[in-house]
């Protein structure tokens, strides 16, 4: 038998979730995150990875204003569809898939009407994070909306213990 210390250890420590980051990634994207909105604008990234044993494990972020350069402008996010050659091409390239996307609030982390009727990626089973207060600091999954798209502009929430089940940050990601 072909036993795998981190796969025993991540049972314990990690047990299975929808969605896993490794620390670094998780706290380096939002402190870019931060950085590119300010702390006065929203800012956003698409989530790139890859499914394994279904788990979207995301290896990095690819944020919005590299695809669109003039999606932030107006303080919000405004992602032209043409930013998505750009995108697939990525995915293309590096042989990651969009696991999920991210985007940051002035205040709270709950989604808006607009983040309701326009899924960056209209898929059911995309998942859509929101992180407040504009990243200012590095959130946990427990502080920070969890949305995944059941199709027909529905939604399904995962906050507190709920959005800490579903999505692992740490050392396993």
């Amino acid at each position: 038998m072909n036993f795998s210390l981190r796969a025993i250890i991540r049972v314990f420590i990690a047990p299975k979730h929808s969605l896993s980051c490794k620390k670094e990634v998780w706290v380096s994207g939002l402190r870019e995150l931060k950085t590119r909105g300010g702390g006065r604008r929203e800012s956003g990234a698409f989530l790139l990875g890859k499914n394994e044993n279904g788990i979207r494990r995301i290896h990095r972020f690819i944020y919005y204003d590299d695809l669109d350069p003039h999606c932030l402008d107006r303080g919000y996010v405004v992602f032209d569809g043409a930013g998505y050659s750009a995108l697939w091409e990525e995915c293309e390239t590096t042989g990651l898939t969009v696991v999920a996307d991210v985007h940051t609030h002035p205040g709270a982390h709950f989604q808006s009407e607009s983040d309701r009727c326009n899924p960056m990626v209209a898929l059911t089973g995309h998942i859509a994070l929101i992180v407040p207060e504009f990243a200012m600091r590095v959130m946990l999954p427990n502080e920070i909306g969890i949305y995944e798209y059941k199709g027909d502009h529905r939604w399904q929430t995962y906050s507190g213990k709920k959005a800490m089940e579903y999505f692992y940050v740490g050392m396993w990601g």
